[in-house]
Order: C-alpha cells, then sequence, then structure tokens
C-alpha cells in the first residue's frame, strides 16, 4: 500500500514538474522615478545585454514603468504563453521572438491579440498580419568566409559555390560549415526556403557532404570557427550575428549571394492573456517608431524593417541595393506550413540522405 502510495505521488510530481513553464534568464529593470506601480513583461529570444538600450530608451519616455526582462528559447516562449493563457490567468504583455512560424501559430490560433499603432498604417505588407503580428528586422541568411583563404573573393551563388566544392576538394575537406536542422530552428527555416528557391539544393548539399560538411546547432559556433580559419565557409548563417561579429575580426567575412538571399524577421505580438496589454501595446509602438527602429538597425545591427530608417546597415538600404534579390518570408500563416510534422519529416529524410554521403 505504501509502495503503490508513493508510486502516485512520484507521478503526480513527474505530472507537475512536466507542465511547469520553462524558465528564462530573468532581469527585471527598476522604473527610473522608483515606483512600483506599472510592470511590462516580456518573452523574447533576444538577449538581454542586447535588450537593454531598448529598454533604456523606452523607459525614458516612461520613467514610472519597470520591466521584467525574460531571455526564452523560441519553443519556450510559445508553450509559455499558450500554458499560461489555457490556466486562465495572465501572461507576459509583449512577445519577440526569432521564431517566426511559432509567432504566426500563437496569432492564428488566437493567443494574441490585436495592437493598433500608428505605424502600422505605413508597415509593408509583408511584415504585418491582421494587426496582431509584426515583423521588427530584416535579417538575410549569408556566406561567411575566412578573408585570407579568398584572395579573390568568395563564391557569389549557390552555383558557384557548388563549382568552388567540386574543384577544390582538398581544400574544402572538413572545413565548411552550415546549421543542423534537426537542432536549429533558424537553420531549418532557412533550409526550407531553399527548397523553394533553388532547384538543386540537394545536389549542393550532397556536394558539401562529400566536402565534410560540419553541422552546428547554433550561428556562434560556425562563425567563430570561421573567424580564426578552422573552417573556410559557413552556408546560410543568420547575418545579423555575422555582420556584429566581422566588425571586430578581420578575417570574417559575409557575402549576399547573387541569385537569392532569403530573409527571415523578428516577430512582436502582444498576448491575449497580457496583464498589461496597454504597456505592450505602447512598447510595440516604441520598436516601430523611428527611434526604436534606429536602435535596432545601427546599436543592436538588426537592420530595420521600417523604411524610414535609411542608415548603411536598415532594410531600406538592404532592399535599394538587392532589390529581388531578397526573399523575405510573409508574415503571414503562410509560415505555418514549416510546422506541419509530415513536411518536417519529409525534408529531414532529404537533409540525412544528403548528409549520408559524408
Amino acid at each position: 500500500m505504501i509502495s503503490r502510495l508513493l508510486s502516485l505521488c512520484l507521478l503526480a510530481l513527474l505530472a507537475r514538474l512536466a507542465l511547469t513553464p520553462a524558465l528564462g534568464e530573468v532581469v527585471t529593470h527598476a522604473a527610473p522615478d522608483g515606483s512600483a506601480g506599472r510592470q511590462l513583461v516580456i518573452y523574447s529570444t533576444l538577449d538581454n545585454r542586447l535588450a537593454t538600450p531598448l529598454i533604456a530608451a523606452f523607459q525614458a519616455n516612461h520613467p514610472d514603468v519597470s520591466v521584467r526582462y525574460e531571455d526564452l528559447l523560441a519553443a519556450d516562449i510559445a508553450a509559455r504563453v499558450i500554458a499560461e493563457t489555457d490556466a486562465g490567468g495572465s501572461t507576459a504583455d509583449f512577445l519577440f521572438s526569432s521564431g517566426m512560424d511559432l509567432q504566426l501559430k500563437l496569432a492564428n490560433d488566437g493567443y494574441a491579440q490585436a495592437a493598433p499603432v500608428p505605424a502600422a498604417k505605413g508597415w509593408p505588407a509583408w511584415a504585418k498580419w491582421q494587426d496582431t503580428a509584426f515583423a521588427l528586422t530584416v535579417e538575410p541568411a549569408v556566406l561567411v568566409y575566412h578573408k585570407p583563404s579568398f584572395p579573390d573573393g568568395p563564391p557569389q551563388s549557390r552555383l558557384e559555390l557548388m563549382t568552388w566544392l567540386q574543384n577544390a576538394p582538398g581544400t574544402a575537406a572538413g572545413k565548411i560549415g552550415t546549421y543542423d536542422i534537426e537542432q536549429s530552428s533558424v537553420g531549418y527555416l532557412f533550409l526550407a526556403r531553399d527548397t523553394e528557391h533553388f532547384a538543386d539544393i540537394w545536389s549542393l548539399l550532397r556536394v558539401m557532404a562529400r566536402a565534410g560538411l560540419q553541422t552546428f546547432p547554433t550561428s556562434q559556433g560556425i562563425i567563430d570557427r570561421v573567424a580564426d580559419g578552422r573552417l573556410l565557409l559557413g552556408y546560410n548563417i543568420l547575418g545579423s550575428y555575422a555582420a556584429d561579429q566581422a566588425r571586430m575580426e578581420p578575417d570574417l567575412g559575409l557575402v549576399l549571394l547573387r541569385d537569392y538571399t532569403v530573409v527571415l524577421s523578428r516577430v512582436a505580438l502582444v498576448p491575449r492573456a497580457a496583464a498589461s496589454p496597454d504597456l505592450g501595446a505602447e512598447f510595440l509602438e516604441f520598436l516601430m517608431g523611428a527611434e526604436g527602429q534606429t536602435l535596432l538597425s545601427e546599436k543592436l545591427r538588426l537592420p530595420a524593417v521600417s523604411l524610414e530608417v535609411t542608415g548603411a546597415g536598415s532594410g531600406a538600404a538592404m532592399q535599394a541595393a538587392l532589390g529581388d534579390q531578397l526573399r523575405p518570408v510573409p508574415v503571414s500563416p503562410g509560415v505555418l506550413v514549416y510546422l506541419d510534422q509530415a513536411k518536417r519529416k519529409r525534408l529531414l529524410r532529404l537533409w540525412n540522405e544528403a548528409l549520408a554521403e559524408r
């Protein structure tokens, strides 16, 4: 009897743990005027260090607002919001995530609320959905390369990359890197878009595999190795991270492949069950305004969506230079196809078949 009771207690404990929302790194920014009345709660995939200047600028105009900032993985943000909303309680006031598909699923499934802000009227059509989900950044997939290894410049297209790999098997051996799409949601989305824009993507991956392709779960693992020459090339790397590090690493270069450049965005929304939806909408308005978009583009090196921001690292400058070469992923329920389990299973099967040639 005692053994049975212990077993039941253990099962109950495990069930509770399974339902406990994931907790990320939490930082609280006190209200500048010392008040404790209003608090903005944010769940975000953006590193705390990078978020700090955004929060400081917002608080400069809202000195009575404290901010609780939780740095979470994209999947954990979605799980937290769903669990907290379905339990009948409140959740974060603002979500900002690089997981486009997961953010759009929240919006499409009714976990977001409309947050009409003045800037939305002039927002590009591809970058918003029903006044509930908004792209705030324009982040391209780039080819990163070790500059000393390419005195005449790196490949400029996927076909050139394939030719280089075929003609330099000894040079390239074990020195090409990309995301492990089974571990990286960004890598998965970039490759999924490749399959729509490049008919020979699996041929390219097989050539990479035969050259000893290495895969990594994060951008940093690839960028660090290209910067010091352990890798010569990194394919489909998130350009915002690469550009930030290239400023400090003289041997690290990056190129937007001229056949096409896939662009992902960080998507923001105000949850339906937000405790303070007014504060969530005010923070969204700030990030979509000139000051917030300029900070994202110039301070954080995350190219801004707003066409009013025209600096060298802005989305407007990228559009002016590259035009139709850019292939942004639209902010719409269409991205939910990437969450379809049958599609994912097929993509992973083809990925593993290509990598089997290593």
